[in-house]
């Protein structure tokens, strides 16, 4: 079985800063495109920021400058910090990978549990 857990997020006053965390585990041969997206109250999910397996990075308008995607390949994890938050921030972060499974899996894209980030004006 393969899965991708989540931590981090929380409460946070607008102008401070949370890191996201995840990890994804079991019988992994390799990953693909690592990302973050959220989905706030009444609106769709949308791509907070995305990095490839080279770790070529991707930003929402919105977050760029504040928001920083990271990697860390030999934990098969994915991090962001979000500096600078905003009120409008406030969502469910959901990570997303694009995984090369050992078999019998394959190709997966899974998502994590997903974490509620609020921030208060």
């Amino acid at each position: 079985q393969v899965q991708l857990v989540q931590s981090g997020g929380g409460l946070v006053q607008a102008g401070g800063s949370l890191r996201l965390s995840c990890a994804a585990s079991g019988s992994i041969r390799s990953i693909n495109t690592m990302g973050w997206y959220r989905q706030a109250p009444g609106k769709q999910r949308e791509l907070v920021s995305s990095i490839s397996s080279d770790s070529s990075t991707n930003y929402a308008d919105s977050v760029k400058g504040r928001f920083t995607i990271s990697r860390d390949n030999a934990k098969n994890a994915v991090y962001l910090q979000m500096n600078s938050l905003k009120p409008e921030d406030t969502a469910v972060y959901y990570c997303n990978a694009v995984i090369v499974a050992l078999p019998p899996y394959g190709s997966l894209e899974l998502w994590g549990q997903g974490t509620l980030v609020t921030v208060s004006s």
